[in-house]
This record gives structure tokens, C-alpha cells and sequence, in this order.
């Protein structure tokens, strides 16, 4: 197994599977594939356990996986079960042809809808960092739209569309846009450090990572050819900071209950 893979028992949130390939809602704080520092517990682990015969399906490294989500990201990731159809979904997040829509929790009032375009890539002088700044940068584009606005909050969520899937890509665009994702604590600047009030500041504290989750999948099954969209449901702590957010709106002004 090379880096350690061996299985390991996992409460996989499974939201569909078959003999090809399997979505799950991923928890936040877990891995998904072993990299130095992290040769148990990730999500690989999982799935080999689960799946049973994933060894090996696309490399031995990353067994199954066909994109990745930050350790902190939450949310819904597709994995493949033979090689036939881990090409075909390699290929088809390559070419921009599987729909990914995330939700976000960001500081500020961005503007209803609106799009970023910078090329991604490491950051010129910090290497832990992306940036569209980078000398050597990935095409990358990122449309957001306002689902609902936290005025008493200066918060807003947004719901994120990617045609591509640069690393961090999301955190990096809603950041150089003005509206860095709460809880960001690599990209969010001067605002990571800001306090939400009350419960709101409490439940993000409890969250510890950035509030982004991967809330649909929308592809074209290899084998079959059917048509998936698979929404992952948003995660407890995710879900609590909202809870808190909407308490401070009806605080503030009791006809918006």
C-alpha cells in the first residue's frame, strides 16, 4: 500500500453510490487523500473500507479520488470505484463539464451576483498560499449570487458556481473580490480576526475553519449517461452559524422574522 491505505472504519455520509462510483457529503476536518502529515484517517481510508476494491483505481496514491476538497471544506465529493470511470471523471472536471455549486458564508454586501476571472496559482512569496497574482497562474472562474444578506452582521451568503477547481480557489476570488469567506484564517485579512456578535461569534468559534461548503454535484454518469445532480446537506456547524446569523436579523428588526 505504499503510504499505509489500510482501510479504516469511517461514518461516511453516502448521498448515492453505485457499482461505478459513490458521492459522499464529506465532514469538515477530514483529509481526502494521505500526503505527508496525514497517513490515516482521510477520506481514502474510508473509502477503501467502505468500497472495498477501490486499491489501486487511478494510482495507488489517491485511490478513487477524482477532485479534492480543503480539509475544511464540507460537502459533496465524487469518487470512482473502476478505472473506466475514474478517466471519464477526471476528464470531465477537466474540461468544466461537471456542475459545482458551493455555498458561502462571507464578510461584507458583494453585489448580487458577480464573477471573478484571475488566473490562479502559487502565491509569488508565500508558498502555503494561492493567489491571482501568481507568476505562473491557472485559468480559474468563480460566479456568485446573494441567496440572503445578514445586515445587523455585515455578513451575506452566497452561492458559488465553479467551472474550474483551482486549489482554494473560491477562498482566493471571494477574498481579492472584498469579501473574504468567514472563519478564513489564511485568506480572510483583517476580517478573520473581526468578532461576529453574541451566538453568531460563539458558533463560528465552534466551527473553526472557513464556512464554505460544496453543496451540489451535477454530472453525466460515465456508464449510464444519466444526468446526476446530488445536493450534500449543510453541515452542523455551518448550519449553526446560520441559525445564529437569523436570530441577530430578528433581534434587530422583528419584522423580518
Amino acid at each position: 500500500h505504499g503510504l499505509g491505505h489500510q482501510p479504516q472504519a469511517m461514518d461516511l455520509k453516502v448521498l448515492f453510490e453505485d457499482a461505478h462510483l459513490i458521492v459522499v457529503n464529506k465532514d469538515p476536518g477530514v483529509v481526502v487523500h494521505p500526503s505527508p502529515g496525514h497517513h490515516q484517517g482521510t477520506l481514502v481510508h474510508g473509502l477503501l473500507f467502505h468500497c472495498g476494491d477501490l486499491a489501486g483505481v487511478g494510482g495507488k496514491l489517491r485511490p478513487g479520488i477524482v477532485h479534492r476538497l480543503d480539509k475544511d471544506t464540507s460537502g459533496a465529493l465524487v469518487a470512482a470505484k473502476d478505472d473506466q470511470t475514474h478517466r471519464a471523471l477526471v476528464a470531465a472536471f477537466a474540461a468544466g463539464r461537471v456542475a459545482k455549486e458551493y455555498l458561502a458564508l462571507v464578510w461584507g454586501q458583494p453585489p448580487a451576483t458577480g464573477r471573478m476571472d484571475s488566473g490562479i496559482g502559487r502565491h509569488p512569496t508565500d508558498r502555503k498560499r494561492m493567489s491571482g497574482q501568481a507568476r505562473h497562474a491557472k485559468a480559474a472562474s468563480s460566479a456568485w449570487r446573494v441567496a440572503r444578506r445578514f445586515p445587523a452582521s455585515g455578513v451575506s451568503l452566497v452561492r458559488v458556481r465553479i467551472a474550474t477547481g483551482r486549489t482554494h480557489q473560491i477562498r482566493v476570488h471571494l477574498s481579492e473580490a472584498g469579501y473574504p469567506v468567514l472563519g478564513d484564517a489564511v485568506y480572510g485579512g483583517r476580517r478573520a480576526r473581526r468578532a461576529l456578535p453574541g451566538a453568531a461569534g460563539a458558533a463560528l468559534s465552534d466551527a473553526g475553519r472557513q464556512q464554505l461548503h460544496a453543496v451540489s454535484l451535477a454530472f453525466d454518469h460515465p456508464v449510464s449517461g444519466q444526468r446526476l445532480t446530488i445536493t450534500a446537506p449543510l453541515p452542523d456547524d455551518f448550519r449553526a452559524v446560520l441559525a445564529a446569523l437569523l436570530d441577530l436579523e430578528r433581534a434587530k428588526d422583528p419584522s423580518h422574522a
